[in-house]
């Protein structure tokens, strides 16, 4: 659907994998970490929709 964000592809997320730095290997108690990728999208998606309004 035209005008519709769909979420990075795997080639635009190859652009952005390297200025994040490497996932942590486990991290103690609490929340686990989100992927960067996910992150990524969320914001961009949130940008795309603040440009609609």
């Amino acid at each position: 659907m035209a005008g519709r964000f769909e979420g990075l592809s795997d080639k635009t997320w190859k652009l952005f994998e390297d200025i994040f730095p490497p996932e942590p290997e486990q991290r103690g108690k609490g929340m686990p970490h989100a992927p960067y990728r996910h992150i990524l999208n969320s914001v961009i998606h949130f940008y795309y929709w603040m440009s609609m309004v």
